[in-house]
């Protein structure tokens, strides 16, 4: 199972660090290490997240998903997105932007920096927006349940996630417009370009997963009618196309993982520029890293992992929402790669023996009554 799942991160992995040694010798492997680890670390809350949602998804869009998603997340995000962002802040053609990257990596490196604000502000509304909608829901099964049962009687208010979304973006904006302005108003133009940004990341959260919601609802409603349309096909002796819809549906979900990997991406991107400034080998680290991501949540919905250990889903979210404060916060302060990742990483090890404890609970429980009708019910004890 693991041969099978992560056989391709393997051959990528030799693959990539091959290539490192004779494109820069071991110093260029080392670097690539260095880099796949931290893509892991940065990104590993993205695949508990992503698995909530493959989960639904059949084999051939998992298949999807780890082909020409992985050409999304490695050549897109990883070694176009900074090009494209270079050239867009830069106003210059895309051919003179490699040609920046590839011959003047330190001026490259300083026009990617210099267009973090924006890149910051899109990606921390987005992710924002998600952990926003996640605790604002009732669900069955709660983690923290101090915090998330009157979370969710708050939730009840409509928009109440797109109001909270737009004060943070509001003070965000406002603050780093009064940090340019005490530096001598060098960069007050570029507060309104955050504003615009973070707007932009919130309409792109609004229509994609507003898409993947609707279309995953049809499905659902299909799929409780799929019973009695089946009998009324084999009377008929008709087929009804249901694989147009879930085709759509599944196509929608795709599209909303795809940008959640944009927005979770950006603090690997940004980090990476902390160990090397050649483009040649970031793409090569966070490629190899973003692989394992992806082998990872394919290990996760195949396992069955989420529905064993029920907090893992909660975990991920928040550390969403960690990830999405702290991206907000970069546009003004700096903070360490290592921070951002250990949050991450600390939160789902947390959620994680919460569902060990709980498991231990309930088997308890069932060994003492032969009963396993409350098993949702059963407190967490955190």
């Amino acid at each position: 199972m693991v041969l099978k799942t992560f056989g391709w991160s393997f051959a990528i992995t030799v693959l990539g660090l091959v290539a490192a040694v004779l494109y820069g010798g071991w110093e260029a492997f080392g670097i690539v290490a260095i880099l796949c680890v931290l893509e892991i670390s940065l990104s590993f809350d993205n695949a508990v997240v992503n698995a909530g949602i493959l989960k639904k998804m059949n084999a051939f869009w998992q298949k999807i998903f780890l082909t020409i998603g992985v050409l999304i997340a490695v050549f897109g995000m990883r070694l176009v997105f900074p090009v494209v962002i270079v050239a867009i802040s830069a106003k210059i053609g895309p051919i003179e932007a490699v040609d920046l990257a590839l011959n003047d990596a330190e001026r490259y490196e300083q026009l990617v920096t210099d267009a973090h604000p924006s890149i910051a502000a899109f990606g921390g509304m987005f992710l924002l927006m998600i952990f926003l909608d996640f605790i604002f829901e009732d669900r069955d099964i709660k983690w923290l349940g101090w915090l998330e049962r009157p979370l969710a009687k708050l939730g009840k208010i409509d928009m109440l996630s797109v109001c909270i979304a737009l004060v943070v973006l509001a003070i965000s904006a406002m603050t780093f417009a009064t940090q340019a302005h005490q530096h001598g108003g060098t960069h007050v133009d570029k507060a309104a370009t955050v504003l615009l940004s973070g707007v932009f990341g919130l309409i792109t959260y609004l229509v994609v997963g507003g898409l993947s919601g609707y279309f995953e609802n049809k499905l659902e409603e299909e799929e409780e009618r799929e019973h009695e349309v089946e009998e009324e096909a084999k009377r008929s002796g008709k087929k009804v196309p249901a694989i147009q819809l879930a085709g759509k549906a599944a196509f929608f979900m795709f599209l909303y993982l795809e940008v959640l990997d944009a927005s979770f991406s950006f603090d690997g991107v940004i980090g990476a520029f902390a160990v090397t400034n050649d483009i040649v080998l970031m793409a090569l680290g966070l490629g190899v890293g973003a692989m394992y991501v992806r082998s990872l949540t394919v290990y996760l919905v195949r396992q069955g992992t989420l529905d064993d250990y029920v907090y893992l889903e909660h975990g991920a979210h928040y550390a969403i929402g960690a990830l999405a404060v702290l991206l907000l916060v970069t546009i003004r302060y700096e903070i360490p790669e290592v921070v951002t990742g250990s949050i991450g990483v600390i939160l789902i090890a947390w959620s994680f023996w919460s569902s060990v404890r709980r498991n231990k609970r309930i088997a308890a429980a069932e060994g003492g009554s032969g009963s396993s009708d409350d098993k949702t019910e059963v407190p967490s004890g955190v």
